[in-house]
């Protein structure tokens, strides 16, 4: 073969090969942009996509009183209650904002050290650990949506309030404090 066939096909064969690299790097930058955006979503996407299959108003299932350890009363609100595994897993998940008087009572099964997390929840919270005796043991201020941070109760807990992040601070509810509520 001749030098300059020799060369032309050294010349073509590079051709080829920087031509496929820059192929192979046109599919998978494409690759990884679809999978991206079809298939990784941020929770704010994953939220707008959820709202729009399912229905999250607020239904009012009972009401619930704070008062202070020494029973003076604080204030009331209507709840919503989650007693079932299904319901307490989803809780206040989805929800794009809740009214001021309006809250969410978990009920467990047995008192045990509890801990909420903020996955899929929209809007900052308040959340109330209360024990057996109705008795307010620890209380998480200002959670941070979106999140999966453990908000542990430490001390075995019966039921969790949860409330718009500020609103124990605004009605001067703290640990010690009591809950009385009641179905609808």
């Amino acid at each position: 073969m001749s030098k300059k066939k020799t060369r032309k096909a050294n010349k073509n064969q590079s051709f080829f090969t920087i031509k496929n690299i820059v192929v192979g790097i046109v599919i998978v930058s494409f690759a990884g942009y679809f999978i991206a955006n079809n298939f990784i979503s941020s929770p704010k996407q994953e939220t707008k996509t959820l709202k729009r299959f399912t229905g999250f108003d607020f239904q009012k299932e009972g009401e619930l009183t704070f008062s202070s350890a020494e029973n003076e009363f604080i204030n009331k609100i209507d709840i919503e209650i989650a007693d079932t595994p299904e319901q307490r897993q989803v809780g206040l998940m989805y929800r794009v904002k809740m009214r001021e008087d309006r809250g969410m009572l978990f009920i467990f099964d047995d008192e045990r050290p509890q801990s909420f997390w903020m996955r899929n929840t929209e809007i900052s919270l308040d959340i109330l650990f209360v024990n057996k005796d109705m008795e307010i043991v620890r209380i998480h201020k200002n959670t941070q949506p979106f999140t999966e941070t453990s908000y542990p109760s430490v001390r075995p807990a019966l039921y969790v309030v949860e409330v718009n992040a500020g609103y124990t601070d605004r009605n001067n509810i703290k640990e010690g404090d009591k809950i009385v509520w009641r179905r609808i």
